[in-house]
């Protein structure tokens, strides 16, 4: 157990790990500058607190900062600490986490303190891809310190009381905190896309806890399975029900229906999550239309097509899961790219990530198309094409290049309304329908939507052991 007195940074790593697994290091260390009055301040473990414990039996490092000391500045023996975890961490192949509650560089120590940050920043970027990174924002993460959430792999905020900036909303022209809080949790998750998950300090906790039992340990050694209690062949008689809320949708396929999904409140149109299938940890990715409450009311709609956010949202998901042999399912129910001047300036730069995301990704790939599947828009979203090990299709999927009426206007533009509809008929069943594209190959099988919790857990286990050779390369430039 820690000899840190019970602080309230101490008190957050009892309640995130398993009761009595925490072990402290480096709780003798103090700040060694003396200047500015430094030598007579009392700074107990440099105002971080660092050790390792477990969560639900995995080993994890953690640090905590403890505002109580300094404000939880980060000086030269404060990065130290951290750094040092880093090591441990990529040597024992376990996760990281982060519990940020801090003023900033320390003004006190000057050039060691941005030293310090620096040390940081090289350490995590290091671990990118080896080992899962997580930190949880409680108090202020401003300044340089915003690049260290940025460079973790997910991010929890505190809803009320966080702050999370690189420059303070106050400190742009004609804005207050009032008028706009570009640093609250509201903003991070909905707007910039930064913070996975936002609730209270139990509730990202608790989150967190969740989110570890679900993820690899590192890129190599992957614990991230258990046993599966739910039945294999479960029917989910409604599935058909839920193609435009496709989290629900995730969620009734899962082992035990348990579904978490990461920057929830972010591109609301664009679904990235964990599920456990057969006991194996699965990414997802899903295009969606509607939302739905937990009292089943409607509360948003979105048109069924890839955009700007979404795409970036989605690409940076698929590339999580690749680094750590994570396979990928993805939903497919798109008509094309969303069309309005803020998206143009984005979207194919966008879409070129997401494609390049599915694309290079080398672990076990499975499409269900569940909706329309049109244009190039449905390619980005892991066809067959750019490297899909599977796809599946529900017998009431469109795949093809556009909606059938809409190509019959356009080949038979002249044409009187009786000869348009027979026109979009027929080209509805020789280039639009499922059974047109698995006659072509590039559907595997189309299944009933019931089944579709069986047949993916069947395409997972035949791809378990894939491997893939690529060009060598030292890495790609999207």
């Amino acid at each position: 157990m820690s000899n840190t007195a019970q602080s309230l940074a101490s008190k957050r790593i009892a309640a995130l790990l398993d009761e009595n697994s925490f072990v402290e290091i480096g709780a003798g260390v103090t700040a060694r500058n003396t200047d500015f009055n430094m030598a007579k301040a009392d700074t107990p473990a440099d105002g971080v607190i660092t050790g390792y414990g477990v969560i639900d039996g995995g080993l994890v490092y953690v640090y905590s900062q403890d505002a109580s000391v300094l404000g939880g500045t980060i000086g030269e023996m404060h990065a130290k600490k951290i750094a040092g975890l880093y090591d441990l961490a990529l040597k024992m192949g376990a996760p990281v986490i982060g519990l940020i509650d801090c003023a900033g560089l320390r003004l006190q120590e000057a050039t060691d303190a941005l030293n310090a940050f620096g040390e940081i920043y090289l350490k995590q970027s290091m671990a990118s891809g080896v080992v899962p990174q997580i930190t949880a924002v409680f108090g202020n993460c401003g300044g340089g310190l915003a690049l260290v959430p940025g460079l973790t792999d997910f991010t929890f905020m505190e809803e009320k009381d966080a702050a999370l900036f690189v420059n303070s909303p106050n400190a742009f022209e004609g804005n207050t905190k009032e008028k706009c809080d570009t640093s609250s949790a509201k903003f991070q998750s909905e707007e910039v896309g930064l913070v996975d998950f936002v609730g209270s300090e139990a509730d990202i906790l608790a989150q967190m806890r969740e989110l570890v039992s679900m993820l690899p340990t590192n890129n190599e050694d992957d614990l991230s399975y258990e046993e599966c209690t739910d039945d294999l062949n479960r029917v989910c008689a409604d599935l058909a029900n839920c193609v435009g809320d496709t989290a629900i949708l995730l969620s009734n396929i899962a082992d035990d229906n348990a579904f978490v999904e990461t920057k929830a409140a972010y591109a609301k149109e664009m679904v990235t999550g964990f599920l456990r299938l057969n006991g194996q940890t699965v990414g997802a990715v899903a295009n969606r239309t509607e939302v739905y409450d937990e009292n089943g009311a409607k509360t948003e709609s979105f048109d069924a097509v890839l955009t700007k956010r979404g795409a970036l949202k989605a690409a940076e998901f698929v590339n999580f899961c690749d680094a750590f042999g994570i396979p990928v399912l993805s939903l497919t129910n798109v008509k094309g790219f969303k069309a309005s001047k803020c998206t143009e300036k984005g979207i194919a730069a966008a879409a070129a990530k997401l494609t390049y995301a599915f694309a290079n990704a080398t672990v076990p790939k499975v499409n269900v198309i569940i909706g329309a599947a049109y244009g190039s828009a449905y390619v980005a979203m892991n066809s067959k094409s750019i490297g899909a090990d599977l796809t599946f299709a529900w017998p009431t999927a469109e795949v093809g290049t556009m909606d059938a009426k809409l190509a019959a206007k356009i080949m038979y533009a002249d044409a009187d309304a009786a000869t348009l509809n027979e026109k979009a008929a027929e080209y509805q069943a020789l280039q639009t329908s499922a059974v047109s594209a698995a006659k072509r190959g590039y559907v595997d099988t189309i299944i009933e939507a019931a089944d579709t919790r069986k047949y993916v857990i069947g395409a997972f286990e035949m791809l378990f052991t894939k491997r893939e050779d690529r060009p060598a390369k030292k890495h790609g430039t999207v």
